[in-house]
């Protein structure tokens, strides 16, 4: 029986969240779900070989239960019908504050110590983010750190306000998307996650005239966010199997090309107070 669950029945599962409040969750695998910033085709093509990865590391049975929006992600941790998630910065202050504290950040890639995002047009006349007053932009989720808080942020730090600034402010809710909505001239400019933009651009998938105009300054984002109601062993077993993945193994290697990681390494919730303090000053933490 196929572990993994099909896109096709997020929806559902956010019904059943709603209606099942905090009932005990069934303990008969260990489930984990990831923020949806891309198609939910290539969430699960890239957990497929993971959670092979992770059973076999761990003993567990892994079960990914794919969800609609970020915010779902925040809710299925809180409310305990996964156990780990993988999170954008902000999405995992949120479920950390949501949770009263019971989100402990465990791993994080390489590249996630030093993140970035770019800015990308079709339009010549854009070249700074000076120019993007008076245009039609699109971040992604409006809980995405790489496709909204941070983009918001250095916007801000331009003396850009979206809201009385941009013409038209869209929320494409997925990088890819972001990139198709600039590329078909749905609108002017954009922002998202360089990881996503350097796959797309390796493989073809730009629309033709879409450029990077701007790329942001360093910061933390992305990483994996266990329960603290999970077992320590637990805990420690998936750390350990995460640190433990390198391209010297062809497992190793699809599972980093598919993760775009180079390597894992461990994290800790004080690498994302800088996130919350920009969360807080753009007004989307209460």
């Amino acid at each position: 029986m196929n572990r993994l669950v099909t896109a096709g029945v997020a929806s559902l599962f956010s019904l059943l969240l709603a209606s099942c409040g905090n009932e005990q969750r069934s303990e008969d695998s260990f489930k984990i779900t990831a923020i949806p910033d891309e198609a939910p085709t290539e969430l699960l093509r890239k957990a497929e070989p993971l959670i092979d990865y992770l059973e076999k590391e761990t003993g567990l049975t892994i079960e990914f239960i794919p969800v609609t929006d970020y915010a779902a992600a925040v809710e299925a941790f809180v409310n305990r019908k996964v156990d780990m998630a993988w999170y954008g910065g902000f999405t995992f202050v949120q479920a950390k504050i949501r949770s009263g504290n019971n989100a402990i950040p465990i791993i994080q890639r390489v590249e996630d110590e030093k993140f970035q995002s770019v800015f990308i047009t079709t339009d010549p006349n854009i070249k700074t983010l000076a120019d993007l007053k008076g245009v039609t932009f699109s971040f992604g989720s409006q809980s995405s750190t790489s496709g909204h808080l941070m983009p918001r942020t250095f916007l801000a730090k331009a003396g850009i306000n979206p809201e009385e600034d941009f013409k038209r402010t869209a929320y494409s809710g997925a990088h890819d998307a972001t990139v198709a909505s600039v590329g078909s001239g749905k609108v002017q400019a954009g922002a998202l996650n360089i990881k996503v933009w350097e796959k797309l651009s390796k493989e073809n998938k730009v629309p033709e005239g879409t450029r990077v105009f701007y790329t942001t300054p360093f910061y933390y984002d992305y990483n994996w966010t266990i329960h603290k109601e999970v077992s320590e062993t637990v805990r420690q077993n998936i750390t350990e199997a995460f640190l433990k993945l390198s391209n010297d193994t062809e497992a190793g290697k699809r599972i980093l090309e598919l993760q775009r990681a180079s390597g894992f390494i461990a994290t800790a919730a004080e690498n994302y107070g800088d996130i919350e303090k920009a969360a807080r000053k753009a007004g989307l933490l209460k």
